[in-house]
């Protein structure tokens, strides 16, 4: 490839334009001549990349990188930022189902919307922009603010829990992000997610599954609590309530389908059997909660936990369970989204990690 086009995809995030393309020698009609070879591909008009480069990205599920860049390629203004939705993407936060697919950006001082894409007209102070090489977006609190002021109030609970549990946020920032913005339209909603998130939920499934008992009328559970029996840690309960011997435990299917450290589903299940007969030897009650139990079916769930917790809790000498790495999780989930054109001129990027998304739908 020229290196002058080279340059422009490094420059612009893997796309260049009708510009770029002349300026490397190519003619208009020598350019449309290979995207219909199939070597170049238009990704909106007068944006282009390379089909090898757009095949890498579809692989990894991460087309949507290409048509921010060609939007902000496109619109030609330094001002503007990705934002909303798509900064939402790039920081790899748990998507609702159904969001919105369109290139969102946010300009100070421009509102715009055309075909796949939208401008917001907002300010946008220093420090709420960040860049994913090349691309400048929103901070991650500004884009988690920003979601909650457009989101069902469940799907952000669900996005704040997740960031929290990989210790990207705290609820202090956020609570300040919420004052910041108390006049925006949508803030209310935003507010009441902000009270609702907690540290340690760590899959959309455990916080539907509180946000469902609290419904329910149970009160607030303790999570990530772990059981530790003479300093030997012997599991980490999803939900607990203080003082009772009530437990809840949320599975997901990708538990046994997909297990974790080289375990076959066989080996997962006789782990499971013998925590949990550890923990009824040790006088705790729970019980599991699977996506099927959400909606309706959750209140015999939480009927089982209200009777479990009138029970007295009476723990063997040796035992306390006492909460568990703050709630933050082990290892981060999140991976926010970068693509760096390699340096010796080779066409396709090395991607960062594989595109892995999580949504909201946990069935």
């Amino acid at each position: 490839m020229h290196p002058f086009l080279l340059a422009a995809m490094t420059r612009r995030g893997g796309v260049f334009t009708t510009g770029d393309a002349v300026a490397a020698g190519h003619t208009r009609h020598g350019t449309a001549a290979l995207v219909r070879a199939g070597r170049w591909r238009a990704v909106r008009y007068g944006v282009y990349t390379t089909d090898d480069l757009w095949q890498q990205h579809a692989r990894a599920g991460r087309t949507h990188w290409l048509e921010a860049a060609a939007v902000l390629a496109r619109l030609g203004r330094r001002s503007t930022v990705l934002s909303h939705g798509t900064a939402a993407r790039l920081h790899d936060l748990v998507l609702p189902r159904g969001v919105r697919t369109e290139v969102t950006a946010t300009d100070p001082h421009r509102f715009r919307t055309g075909r796949d894409y939208r401008v917001l007209a907002a300010g946008i102070p220093a420090e709420d922009v960040e860049t994913f090489a090349p691309l400048p977006a929103t901070s991650l609190r500004r884009t988690l603010l920003d979601v909650g002021r457009e989101w069902d109030v469940v799907d952000t609970v669900v996005a704040l829990d997740d960031a929290l549990a990989d210790g990207r946020i705290t609820l202090d920032q956020l609570t300040a992000g919420v004052l910041g913005q108390r006049h925006w339209v949508g803030v209310g909603s935003l507010a009441s997610a902000v009270r609702l998130a907690r540290v340690g939920a760590h899959s959309p499934l455990e916080t539907l599954t509180r946000l469902g008992l609290l419904t329910a009328g149970l009160p607030e559970p303790v999570l990530q609590a772990a059981v530790l029996r003479d300093g030997r840690l012997v599991a980490v309960l999803d939900l607990w309530w203080g003082g009772t011997p009530a437990f809840g435990e949320t599975d997901g299917r990708v538990k046994w389908a997909q297990p974790w450290r080289g375990r076959s589903p066989a080996d997962v299940g006789w782990d499971e059997k013998r925590r949990h007969d550890e923990l009824l030897d040790l006088g705790l009650m729970g019980t599991r909660i699977t996506a099927a139990d959400l909606g309706p079916g959750l209140a015999a769930k939480a009927a089982r936990i209200r009777t479990l917790m009138t029970q007295p809790l009476r723990l063997p000498p040796g035992v306390r369970i006492v909460p568990w790495r703050d709630g933050l999780r082990r290892e981060p989930r999140a991976r926010p989204w970068s693509v760096p054109i390699t340096a010796d001129g080779r066409e396709e990027p090395v991607l960062s990690h594989p595109r892995a998304s999580w949504s909201a739908d946990v069935s």
